[in-house]
């Protein structure tokens, strides 16, 4: 029995300039013997014609460079979202429109438990459709005084909290001083909890210990499920704890043979020092295996601009809201920047307010100086606001770029009504500078902040409409080879993993997004209406029918 098979399909886009189209490709031992048309690869000898996908049309594995597995652990939570969404299982949630229709979901959900101490936890909450009314612990008191509640926003960066949870977290009370604990005419707190440090002691009692930031074992597996439907065979867990119990976890489930996705979590630069953090990935990275490839950083420098938690520069926000938080330090960054760079780990950067960007490339630019290194491919996620100029120090500092295209649909309207304001909304996510000014770059979903989805980011990135259906920033489109690059080996070439994985081409892990339409042909118009068969991951076939 040979152990190659050949499979053949309607077209083959292989993201390989030497050869853009075929029509077979050969696998072996899970990975790439060749690409062209059958009398070709029948060269390398023995080998079984696979005709599975003779009516599709095979990619490369499509890479989403920056989402999150929790999105798995939350879909057994309360959906509090104002979209509809398809969950692992690809049953289809209705959106909540008002608070009080999220209170409703919520109390429902109350109803139905039957342990009177166990937490009640919701998700994707996103008040800012809501005429920015924001919901109070006095609220979520409406659905239960005596069971704590925390409904964590759409941003990930804002968790609301009933009192009860203020109680258990030691936060119900006067004299609080924290940026990121608002207050209430009576001097307590509102039940809204901004960024991390305030977020996670009240979090534990509220359901969200591990899954603010990591997944379960039954989470990681669904998310699999996420990837499958989607076209996804490499993707990122873009802020892990990374905690002994939690590593063991992930290597057991990415381990298992039905498990159908490459998985690359980086560590999060919080609650410890630089050092501590560059050390514990060097170890980690030594226990890396093919489906999880441990080994890199994540640092956060500021929050969300819906949620006007990032740091912006001047004129600062459009509504004359307060400057955003910082979440690390410059003096911190700057010694994970030098430890990181001198111990061969890459580090990705949260900015979303330009301010955090400029902040991050003046961090970046002396420690460079101090330890060149050039291939360190150090990466800003989202970095929303950018303009031209910081592109242009981006690039001269050998930085990639994964940009958050999502955000044009999903909140692009308000930016332009309220956060950021017209001008500055125009240029959001501004993939044809990153192009044109030639910094490496990606596009994400950030799920679960947005549904994964890379072929509706494309789409985000081609057509830049919003949800209300206006084109924002006719400049910043970029084309459908564009769009498909950047999902593909440009997300990739941020993780390092360029030379394995983002195109088919010979000696390439054996990845494929099996698809019923073709991309190239469907118009950008289309382009997330494009439908996932299923994917091939390492060589394993894996059907969304059958999941």
């Amino acid at each position: 029995m040979s152990d190659t098979t050949i499979y053949t399909a309607r077209k083959i886009i292989t993201m390989n300039r030497n050869r853009p189209i075929a029509s077979h490709v050969a696998v072996r031992d899970g990975r790439i013997l060749g690409v062209g048309d059958l009398e070709e690869l029948a060269t390398w000898g023995e080998y079984k014609l696979d005709e599975t996908f003779a009516d599709k049309i095979l990619m490369p594995g499509l890479v989403e460079g920056h989402a999150h597995t929790m999105e798995g652990t939350l879909w057994r939570y309360v959906y509090c979202g104002y979209f509809d969404r398809a969950d692992p299982d690809g049953k289809m949630w209705e959106g909540a429109r008002t608070i009080d229709a999220i209170l409703d979901r919520l109390k429902q959900a109350e109803v139905e438990m039957t342990d009177p101490d166990a937490p009640l936890s919701g998700w994707s909450l996103d008040p800012i459709y809501m005429d920015n009314k924001r919901v109070t612990r006095a609220d979520l008191d409406s659905v239960s005084q005596t069971r704590p509640i925390g409904v964590l926003h759409a941003s990930g960066h804002i968790l609301n909290v009933n009192t009860k949870a203020l109680e258990l977290g030691g936060l119900m009370k006067t004299g609080l001083n924290h940026p990121g604990i608002p207050l209430g005419a009576d001097g307590y707190p509102t039940g809204e909890l901004y960024g991390p440090e305030t977020m996670t002691p009240v979090g534990v009692h509220v359901g969200f210990n591990r899954s603010l930031t990591d997944s379960d074992a039954q989470g990681l597996r669904d998310f699999g499920k996420l990837c499958v439907r989607t076209g996804v065979t490499t993707i990122t867990d873009l802020a892990a704890r990374l905690e002994p119990d939690g590593v063991e976890s992930m290597l057991s489930v990415t381990g298992e043979d039905t498990y159908p996705a490459r998985v690359v979590p980086l560590q999060m630069f919080m609650g410890a020092t630089a050092k501590e953090t560059v050390d514990k990935v060097v170890a980690l990275k030594k226990r890396a295996t093919d489906r999880l490839r441990l080994g890199r950083i994540k640092a956060v420098a500021d929050g969300s601009i819906q949620g006007f938690s990032a740091r912006m520069r001047w004129p600062g926000y459009h509504n004359g809201a307060p400057n955003g938080l910082w979440y690390t330090a410059p003096e911190q960054l700057a010694q994970l920047y030098r430890l990181a760079l001198a111990a061969g780990i890459q580090v990705h950067t949260h900015t979303n307010g330009d301010e955090a960007t400029e902040m991050v490339l003046d961090t970046l630019g002396p420690a460079l100086t101090d330890v060149p290194s050039p291939d360190h491919r150090f990466t800003l996620q989202h970095c929303q606001l950018a303009d031209a100029a910081q592109f242009r120090r981006m690039k001269n500092l050998g930085m990639c770029v994964n940009l958050f295209a999502n955000h044009h649909f999903y909140w692009g309207d308000e930016h332009y009504r309220l956060t950021v304001g017209p001008e500055r909304a125009l240029r959001m996510n501004a993939c044809r500078t990153a192009l044109d000014t030639g910094v490496p770059m990606a596009i994400h979903s950030d799920a679960p902040v947005t549904p994964l989805g890379p072929f509706f980011t494309a789409w985000c990135a081609v057509n830049r409409i919003t949800a209300s259906g206006r084109v924002q920033g006719e400049s910043e489109k970029i084309a459908v080879e564009e769009a498909l690059y950047a999902i593909t080996i440009g997300a990739a070439y941020t993780l390092h993993m360029d030379d394995e994985v983002g195109s088919i081409e010979v000696g390439k892990k054996a990845d494929f997004a099996i698809l019923e339409d073709d991309p190239t042909e469907i118009g950008g118009p289309n382009l997330k209406d494009v439908r996932v068969w299923g994917t091939v991951s390492g060589g394993r076939v894996f059907c969304a029918a059958d999941l």
